[in-house]
């Protein structure tokens, strides 16, 4: 059995870093992958792919019928399969669904005959809107890239779309001006670090996070703000704005490869709003780095994050105007020892390599079957 893994993203996230791993997981139970991956992706070469992994690239979704195999094969999406590859007929469609369907189509999943969650929060949705959901979450593994020895510099703060022609003249524009700026290596500064590390995407809200929260944390002249991630122009420019009441205590450095020394210099790791979040691949990473997490209290945060062990838990600011941040700020400085949530064995023990090739080898049997 072969498995052909379709992943037509353009930008880096948390799910091509799971396609990464379930490559691996795969090959380790006798199954190899052939990767179909959009030619303008060019990540997949700096990413742990199982050895066996053939890569197809394809120019458009279209395309992707034409590449597939003439026998009946299994298809496993990351997100709902394409529709040229999800017509009735020859081979099982799956997917993973790295998004919570609430808010979204919910016909996104038609024509699929099995779809696997990667959280119980995700889960959830997909019951709700009637998909043919795989009965146990996936969840992901902890494996945070890069050496703590490294140094860290600002790395480019903007993924570009290059099919708007505002990003295209920027996208043109920003290298040149690069060129001529001077890295800046990261030095820690004194006080409490927050951090985030994460794409800066729409489904983060990290713009509606930090207007609610700003004002508490520029009451606080001891709380630094570190913010390493690249997004959307306008994305990037909302963030910007919520956190300008800041000044030079909020520091932008761009995508990071290696997010373990990122980890390594932070306090606490700050997550996004909950509720588009599917799992929060960085909030497992960190605790594996022995960095703990702020979350609002809220699925899926409440999947990753053991209170006063892994992270502390605040109400959602959209509900007070982030009181209970200010207040959780407040035990957070006065605390004399940092949480090292590595105590978290049993926790942490989810989210490894072994407990998730296990929960891949448990959905192996129906995959079998339908192929028959």
């Amino acid at each position: 059995m072969r498995a052909w893994q379709i992943n037509l993203q353009t930008g880096f996230g948390g799910g091509e870093v799971f396609t990464a791993f379930l490559t691996r997981a795969l090959s380790a139970l006798g199954i190899p992958t052939t990767l179909i991956a959009s030619a303008d992706a060019d990540y997949w070469g700096r990413l742990a792919l199982a050895p066996d992994t053939e890569i197809v690239r394809v120019g458009s979704a279209e395309e992707v019928a034409a590449r597939l195999p003439a026998e009946r094969s299994w298809l496993l999406g990351h997100g709902p399969l394409p529709q040229c590859a999800r017509q009735e007929g020859l081979h099982l469609r799956t997917a993973v669904a790295h998004m919570p369907p609430r808010g979204r189509d919910p016909r996104a999943y038609e024509g699929h005959d099995l779809v696997f969650a990667v959280s119980g929060w995700v889960l959830e949705g997909l019951r709700g809107i009637g998909a043919p959901a795989w009965d146990e979450p996936l969840y992901a593994v902890a494996e945070a890239r890069g050496s703590v020895q490294k140094r860290i510099f600002d790395a480019p703060i903007y993924d570009f779309d290059r099919r708007k022609v505002r990003d295209r003249i920027l996208s043109a524009a920003y290298p040149v001006l690069r060129a001529f700026a001077k890295r800046r290596p990261f030095e820690k500064r004194p006080g409490v670090t927050l951090g985030v590390v994460s794409r800066i995407t729409p489904i983060k809200q990290f713009s509606t996070l930090f207007g609610l929260l700003a004002p508490h944390l520029v009451r606080r002249p001891q709380v630094n703000l570190e913010i390493f991630g690249a997004g959307g122009f306008a994305s990037v420019r909302d963030l910007k704005r919520a956190l300008a009441p800041l000044g030079d205590r909020a520091r932008f450095w761009g995508h990071q490869d290696n997010v373990a020394a990122v980890y390594a210099q932070l306090d606490y790791l700050l997550t996004g709003l909950p509720e588009k979040e599917a799992l929060g691949l960085n909030v497992i990473e960190a605790q594996q780095c022995g960095l703990p997490a702020l979350a609002v209290k809220a699925p899926p945060f409440t999947e990753t994050v053991l209170e006063g062990e892994t992270g502390f838990f605040y109400r959602d600011p959209r509900e007070d105007g982030g009181e209970d941040f200010a207040r959780l700020l407040e035990r957070v400085l006065a605390r004399t020892e940092r949480l090292d949530p590595r105590r978290a064995a049993a926790h942490l023990a989810r989210f490894s390599f072994d407990a998730f090739k296990a929960r891949v080898a448990r959905m192996l049997p129906p995959i079998r079957e339908k192929l028959k």
